[in-house]
């Protein structure tokens, strides 16, 4: 790959979830969820991405999420479920993000609120059309995506690198 190569990072927030008497980590998701998530799987598909590397969360809602959205895609991509996307900052995501395989052009990251807003914020340096500003608009509510472009190596991803490209939303 040149260094010149467009790479792309799409920061997907879990579906809805339950609020059920468990710990944070074990919440499923709740029936809205359950439906959002596969229209967040045929979103993702409707984007063209092939991804390379999805890397999920640990925690039940996110894990669900995915299984749920997976099945909408053309392919399966490799899957690494990441116990550092739970609870994570931004600071820590992006340190992940700087961990990446070089060998990977298209990544998927399935995480939480606030980190993932917070991320694809972060990134987003320039934006194309309105997608900015509906980003934030909404909160970037359940089952949302982003979808960032940048190019360069993994390890140099930080703030303003990117241009976001799309964003998605269940109901919006």
């Amino acid at each position: 790959m040149s260094a010149d190569t467009p790479r792309r990072i799409v920061v997907l927030r879990h579906a809805k979830a339950d609020w059920p008497d468990v710990s944070d980590h074990e919440r499923p998701l709740a029936e809205r969820g359950r439906l959002d998530a596969p229209a967040a799987g045929r979103g993702l598909a409707q984007t063209g991405i092939d991804f390379d590397l999805v890397l999920c969360s640990t925690a039940l809602r996110t894990r669900e999420t995915w299984k749920l959205a997976v099945p909408e895609l053309p392919k399966r991509p490799r899957t690494v479920y990441e116990e550092r996307i739970y609870e994570a900052t931004l600071g820590d995501l992006l340190a992940l993000l700087n961990e990446t395989p070089e060998d990977v052009d298209d990544l998927l990251l399935v995480g939480h609120n606030p980190g993932v807003h917070a991320l694809a914020d972060a990134l987003a340096g320039r934006a194309e059309g309105d997608a900015l500003p509906r980003m934030n608009r909404g909160g970037f509510p359940t089952t949302a995506f982003a979808v960032i472009t940048f190019t360069g190596p993994w390890k140099t991803v930080e703030h303003g690198v990117g241009t976001l490209t799309g964003y998605w939303a269940p109901h919006a």
